[in-house]
């Protein structure tokens, strides 16, 4: 995978330090979750390059966006990217495991986001880190829905994309802790692909949920005009 800085419309990231790189998920997401609350904190858990939360600073008025990340080079790197964006001020990030934020941190959080790591592949791969990144043991979605539970205000908003095929039982996981699904979208790669992931907005709010489905390409390399819309603020060529 490419080490070289992926340039946004409005900010770039550096990546040649971060084990997993930028990927489709995670502007999926940062372009998806929704801003109608207008938020004034942020959270984003697992933050890598800082991608996502990048992505919120771009689209919000949100005066504190933090991040969280444990891994030493991929938290150098997203301290790099949030200095050298235009939103700096805005951006910080902990040099962290959730566990112990959770323990330490008392403020609560108008949005949570994260794009947390999952091992769905079977196969080992050769880059330890990358790896470690991907393996969903180094944070259980047990451990993350309770953490964010703690977290988030009682009329915030947790966004978050995973596998389709874990959708019904992290849902299940979710609703233990009092967080129910507001939104979800369903991504395919093309017309004809099997649905591979799936976007999910949870709060506390129980509520009629709304399901969508986002097909983004048509063909190869011809992008759907859905994908298109919700990427474009992104995406140097969209």
């Amino acid at each position: 995978m490419s080490t070289k800085p992926f340039k946004f419309k409005e900010f770039t990231v550096q990546q040649d330090r971060c084990a997993m790189k930028i990927g489709t998920d995670g502007v999926l997401l940062g372009a998806w979750t929704s801003l109608k609350g207008s938020p004034f904190s942020v959270l984003d858990i697992g933050a890598g390059t800082g991608l996502i939360a990048l992505m919120i600073a771009q689209r919000s008025n949100a005066e504190l966006i933090d991040a969280i990340e444990i891994d030493d080079d991929a938290y150098e790197q997203c301290v790099g990217n949030f200095e050298t964006s235009p939103w700096g001020d805005r951006l910080f990030c902990y040099h962290a495991g959730f566990d112990e934020f959770v323990e330490e941190i008392e403020d609560k959080y108008d949005l949570i986001i994260s794009n947390p790591p999952f091992y769905t592949e079977d196969f080992t791969s050769q880059d330890n880190q990358r790896e470690k990144a991907r393996s969903n043991f180094s944070l259980p979605f047990e451990d993350l829905l309770k953490g964010v539970s703690l977290l988030l205000s009682p009329s915030g908003v947790f966004s978050i994309i995973i596998p389709y095929k874990e959708e019904v039982s992290f849902l299940e996981l979710a609703s233990k802790n009092n967080l129910f699904p507001n939104r979800v979208l369903r991504v395919k790669g093309n017309p004809t692909s099997e649905i591979k992931r799936s976007l999910i907005e949870l709060s506390f709010l129980e509520s009629d949920c709304n399901y969508a489905e986002l097909i983004i390409e048509k063909e190869r390399h011809k992008y759907t005009t859905d994908y298109i819309e919700l990427t474009t603020d992104f995406y140097l060529k969209m």
